[in-house]
């Protein structure tokens, strides 16, 4: 496939995340795994673009009265100072690829999991466990450079902490804030790449889909359909690159 195709099919995720409070960075990886071979460039590349999806969706989310952050900072604690040191982590192409097919299939299996689950009942969490669960998520997504709230949505949802669209905004500001902090610890280690002229198109293309898919979200527009289909997709990319760079399997 061309890669002039890339900013119609990041429009695209971006429209589906955004609308259920997550980034896309899982996606926006395993698309540009498949297209790129520089993973500095693959991981820059996908931080960026969290960040211009997600701080639209977190404003909608801020504007709707959602986000609550007296309740959310706990898992901020050590989530940003882990993200940006993960981020400053020299890893070997393969070794990269082999935690990033990892992270991808772990995602597209809560991503399944979070269309599979029945709506459940609330209840608090303490707070070492909010700030344990924050670092953890945190820490993976500085070294893969997915934002975290691919993970940190369903694990939360499967716990019981909070309704959906709690968690959602909760997720949508952990991708920021992590992005963020990701994206500093790249600059200091020195591995910052991007293609300026192709992130430019790839920014448009989030920023609209990212647009209507938070439009969509606070509509209650049902993606499910949509939302399954992308974690089989981000599953068997990362089920991909595992085979490939583990075992010299192509599939």
């Amino acid at each position: 496939m061309p890669v002039e195709y890339l900013p119609i099919i990041f429009f695209l995720i971006a429209l589906f995340y955004s609308s259920v409070g997550f980034g896309g960075g899982s996606s926006y990886l395993a698309i540009l795994s498949l297209f790129f071979t520089d993973f500095y460039e693959i991981r820059s590349t996908a931080l960026v673009l969290n960040i211009f999806v997600v701080s639209i969706g977190t404003l909608v989310f801020m504007k709707n009265k959602v986000f609550d952050f007296k309740k959310f900072w706990p898992f901020f604690v050590l989530s940003i100072p882990l993200a940006y040191l993960g981020a400053q982590v020299k890893l070997s192409q393969k070794v990269f690829f082999l935690i990033l097919g990892g992270a991808l299939i772990l995602a597209g299996v809560f991503l399944l999991l979070k269309y599979l689950q029945k709506q459940l009942d609330e209840r608090e969490f303490s707070l070492p466990r909010k700030i344990g669960l924050g670092g953890f998520i945190g820490l993976l997504s500085g070294v893969s450079g997915i934002g975290g709230g691919i993970f940190l949505s369903p694990v939360l949802n499967l716990l019981k902490w909070a309704n959906p669209r709690t968690v959602a905004a909760l997720a949508s500001f952990f991708i920021l804030v992590n992005s963020i902090a990701g994206l500093i610890g790249l600059n200091v280690a020195g591995t910052f790449r991007v293609d300026a002229a192709l992130l430019v198109k790839l920014v448009i293309a989030v920023v609209l889909g990212g647009s209507l898919g938070s439009y969509l979200s606070n509509k209650k527009f049902n993606l499910k359909f949509l939302g399954i289909l992308t974690a089989v997709l981000v599953f068997y990319v990362g089920l991909r690159l595992v085979l490939l760079n583990g075992f010299g399997i192509k599939i």
